[in-house]
């Protein structure tokens, strides 16, 4: 009796000495780490951001080596596009040996519009998972799924040709849908209103980045005669590692991270507008929404937007590759460059819009409005 009580006893102190090393372990994670856990989620968004639209736009610039391009000399050229300097003599040349699918360019632009399918049915869904279960694997899973439909491109083309890529586009397009509503209402958790500018400005400016860099990678990744199957494994693996880093330095709202400090938690509590702090949601008033003339005129600003700025990320590849006759490089190169203009004016002109309206010389309505009117007649001249 007296060595079970003995033993029983001295499992106790070691279940107890456990605790205090798991005790002392946390306290010494939360410490020896000095940068706030709130800048990590936002660096972290930024990369996966970064990922989303690499993985997006992957196809945009590979198609071009993928399609194959048959020359013979004497025969018709298209007089709207440029001449090659690839052809020369009376003789056919099949400009890239893997260049093996013979698609027409409709079912070209089938096949790039395919993301864009999955992408909108996903948007309502993703921002009721992400209330539901939390953005960390509601984003994370998203972006999983996406990056390993992507490594399996080369694979699904080979087994089931155009038609089953165009489903796996689709698919592609739905794992990516919750990033955006999920990344906003994280935001929602992590950051304070008085920061959101600058984290809104490094974590949406992922998206241009990766604009930037697919095409401007592609590009040398493609060079030389390379297969185009590298492009797909090289972004797919990217966002297969940035998968893990989010699992480990990420998590949905601050009260569920292990490891964040005691004073950042504070902080974040005190100042971050919590949904759980409120005993009810207010209701979401969609008639005014929908009688509301600010709220169209918005709408058809953005569709307006978006409808040149993801025909210029779907279609400026090919046209550089198939109508001006660029280099595979120098198409990357030129394809890359408007989105760092892009990103280069989205921060002069959000500071020189700060530095107006903090100068008083222009209200916050009228800023907006002048620098979206400014942006939007550069882009209609251009």
């Amino acid at each position: 009796m007296e060595s079970r009580k003995a033993s029983f006893s001295k499992s106790q102190t070691n279940i107890g000495q456990k605790m205090e090393s798991h005790k002392g372990i946390l306290n010494t994670l939360q410490s020896c780490c000095i940068i706030p856990k709130r800048y990590i989620f936002s660096i972290m968004a930024m990369f996966g951001i970064l990922n989303v639209f690499t993985m997006r736009v992957s196809l945009n610039i590979a198609i071009t080596q993928m399609v194959r391009h048959v020359k013979t000399v004497g025969g018709h050229f298209d007089p709207d596009a440029c001449p090659s300097d690839d052809v020369v003599g009376n003789r056919t040349i099949v400009l890239n040996p893997h260049a093996v699918f013979d698609w027409d360019e409709r079912t070209q632009g089938h096949l790039l519009s395919g993301f864009y399918y999955g992408y909108a049915t996903t948007q309502f869904l993703g921002g009721y998972l992400v209330e539901r279960y939390g953005g960390k694997w509601t984003i994370g899973l998203g972006l999983l799924s996406t990056s390993i439909f992507t490594l399996l491109t080369p694979v699904v083309l080979k087994v089931g040709g155009e038609t089953w890529l165009f489903i796996l586009r689709v698919l592609q397009g739905m794992g990516e849908g919750p990033t955006m509503p999920g990344l906003t209402f994280m935001m929602s958790r992590w950051i304070p209103p008085e920061e959101r500018g600058i984290h809104s400005a490094l974590i949406f400016g992922g998206g241009q980045m990766g604009n930037v860099l697919c095409p401007l990678l592609s590009g040398i990744l493609l060079s030389d005669g390379r297969d185009w199957a590298y492009v797909f494994y090289f972004f797919g693996s990217s966002a297969l590692i940035w998968f893990i880093f989010w699992t480990v330095l990420c998590y949905s709202e601050p009260n569920t991270h292990p490891f964040i400090s005691k004073a950042e938690l504070n902080h974040l509590n005190k100042v971050v507008i919590r949904s759980e702090h409120k005993n009810c949601k207010d209701t979401v008033p969609w008639k005014a929404i929908l009688r509301s003339p600010p709220t169209w005129a918005l709408l058809v600003s953005h569709v307006g937007h978006d409808w040149g700025l993801y025909t210029m990320i779907t279609d400026l590849p090919k046209y550089s590759y198939d109508v001006l006759k660029f280099n595979i490089t120098d198409t990357g190169l030129l394809s890359g460059l408007p989105y760092a203009a892009m990103t280069l004016c989205s921060f002069l002109f959000g500071y020189i819009s700060d530095l107006c309206i903090e100068k008083g010389y222009h209200s916050v309505k009228t800023g907006r409005i002048l620098y979206t009117t400014i942006g939007k007649f550069l882009s209609i001249c251009s």
